[in-house]
């Protein structure tokens, strides 16, 4: 019998679908998405970025068991959502500052679990960024930073959603071939690493353990695994998690993450779910940006749609309710915090 308090039971159960899948769409980028409407609209307005996401949000939700948005461009998009869709919130900043060794995390000055959830929120939603060969000296602040969020987390009984987006100090290139024989390590460290109850993580939000541009039969180039490789990837970083995870689409197309979802059920990996961000929605920015709201409404009720509705149907075929893997659904005890 697992105990699980009522704040993030509850919580967890408005983020799924009714198998208790989490179908969610991620739109809280900030920085990156402002960039990526002013190349394709030529301008540079905050207005743009919160109607892009607010149309977003408006025709994908009713697809999407959840959203997750930041509260700094979302707002609008948070209100427009369909009603039976859950809220994640970005507690974090965008970005970080490059000037600092480590990547270090900062949090938004005038915000706090207790605000997410006054704001509506149904879970707390933090990126890191995570090299676990970095000197001690720099993952301390790491963890501690986090230990503080899931403390917070628990004072206020919201879900925590933790996002390691992992990395190499040494290795510029995050998609280049030296990084994808990397990865799988780094992956599978941040995965023993974040599980610890002291984080106080609900949800773990994963990359998938391979770069999969370079799988054998899917690589266009060069090789980095072959398909029994990178099932073996999978299915250890499925076996090494005790927390239920999801997988983020990590910038790359609708079809690449599609094949990625259909490898991950062919191998039985235990994921509950995905957050899909760009690769859902990234290719209506050109449409955006050179012919308006219009037309992006209407790419977004037939491409957006279907890019949506096509991965949902995968995650009927493969991905497992978040309470697997604490057992049954009857082995939870929900129970009120002390």
């Amino acid at each position: 019998m697992v105990q699980i308090t009522k704040g993030k039971f509850d919580g967890l159960q408005r983020l799924s679908n009714d198998k208790g899948v989490i179908a969610a769409l991620a739109i809280d980028q900030r920085g990156s998405l402002k960039k990526m409407i002013q190349q394709a609209k030529g301008t540079e307005n905050k207005k743009d970025v919160e109607d892009f996401k607010q149309l977003v949000s408006e025709e994908l939700t009713p697809y999407a068991s959840a959203i997750l948005l930041d509260l700094e461009y979302g707002t609008p998009a948070i209100k427009a959502r369909h009603e039976g869709s859950g809220l994640l919130t970005s507690y974090e900043k965008t970005g970080y500052d490059a000037t600092t060794p480590g990547k270090l995390p900062d949090l938004i000055e005038d915000l706090s679990a207790l605000r997410i959830k006054e704001n509506g929120g149904d879970a707390v939603k933090i990126l890191v960024y995570y090299d676990p060969d970095e000197p001690a000296e720099i993952n301390e602040i790491k963890y501690a930073f986090l230990e503080r969020i899931g403390a917070e987390c628990r004072a206020v009984d919201i879900p925590f959603f933790l996002e390691p987006i992992t990395y190499d100090a040494k290795v510029t290139d995050s998609g280049s071939l030296e990084y994808a024989k990397l990865k799988p390590a780094k992956v599978k460290a941040s995965i023993k690493e974040f599980s610890k109850p002291r984080y106080g993580v609900d949800v773990l939000k994963l990359e998938v353990p391979v770069n999969f541009k370079y799988v054998e039969g899917f690589a266009e180039g060069e090789v980095a695994y072959t398909q029994d490789e990178a099932a073996r990837h999978f299915e250890e970083c499925s076996d090494l998690s005790p927390l239920p995870f999801i997988y983020l689409s990590a910038g790359v197309t609708s079809e690449m993450f599609h094949k990625t979802i259909q490898f991950a059920n062919q191998h039985n990996v235990q994921y509950s779910g995905v957050l899909c961000g760009r690769a859902t929605w990234a290719d209506g920015i050109e449409v955006y940006g050179k012919q308006g709201e219009e037309a992006l409404r209407e790419w977004l009720r037939t491409q957006g749609k279907e890019n949506i509705t096509s991965l949902d149907k995968l995650l009927d075929e493969g991905a497992v309710p978040w309470w697997t893997k604490y057992g049954s659904f009857e082995d939870i005890h929900v129970v009120e915090k002390q």
